[in-house]
């Protein structure tokens, strides 16, 4: 774990300062395709122990929505540019700060807003044992779920019955056979969008 806190801390310091070009790029495209609102979405999430944190993303949807916490491809609220963001993962960039300063790691269970986490008893609530992380075993499995909740009449219902008990599964099995090595290993699939063993996910 003192190696997976040193590796997150020393590699967020160095996205940040490789990436920060890319990043103002992001950030200017957002004022000019979607000026009425801030460039960075703020949220309150569940992290480690149950302590809320504040998680930092690049906006990808209209200002003053009313729609639901569960995100579907083609909403209206979605514009087009936070279309894109959202496609490749580059509106988790601000992420990274997250991560440097101490309230996510790279590789763990990805940060659920209050309400969801609150709901877990027993041993469910090993997933909380771990700092929140960018990507995970879940979040490889469910890379493209925005898609598959498009396809369903009750994206929530769906959510909230099949997907999300099954990221808890995925997420006590990572945590259960966690290695650094693990996460190395999972950072990798993310980059080349590779899906991991189906012995990780069982």
């Amino acid at each position: 774990m003192f190696l997976k806190e040193v590796f997150d801390r020393f590699m967020a310091l160095l996205g940040l300062g490789v990436l920060w070009p890319f990043l103002l790029a992001v950030v200017i495209l957002i004022r000019v395709k979607m000026p009425d609102g801030p460039v960075i979405f703020k949220q309150k999430r569940v992290g480690k122990e149950g302590c809320l944190f504040t998680m930092y993303k690049f906006r990808s949807m209209t200002v003053g929505h009313s729609g639901s916490s569960v995100s579907v491809a083609g909403e209206s609220r979605i514009t087009p540019l936070g279309a894109v963001l959202r496609k490749y993962k580059l509106d988790e960039l601000p992420e990274l700060w997250n991560v440097l300063k101490g309230d996510m790691s790279f590789v763990g269970p990805r940060p659920d807003v209050p309400g969801y986490v609150d709901c877990l008893t027993g041993e469910e609530r090993e997933v909380l044992k771990l700092k929140p992380g960018i990507t995970g075993p879940a979040s490889l499995k469910y890379r493209c779920e925005e898609e598959v909740l498009a396809k369903v009449e009750d994206p929530q219902k769906y959510n909230d019955e099949v997907i999300f008990p099954d990221k808890v599964r995925i997420n006590k099995n990572y945590i259960k056979h966690w290695s650094f090595v693990l996460d190395m290993k999972i950072i990798i699939y993310t980059i080349i969008r590779k899906d991991l063993e189906e012995e990780f996910l069982r």
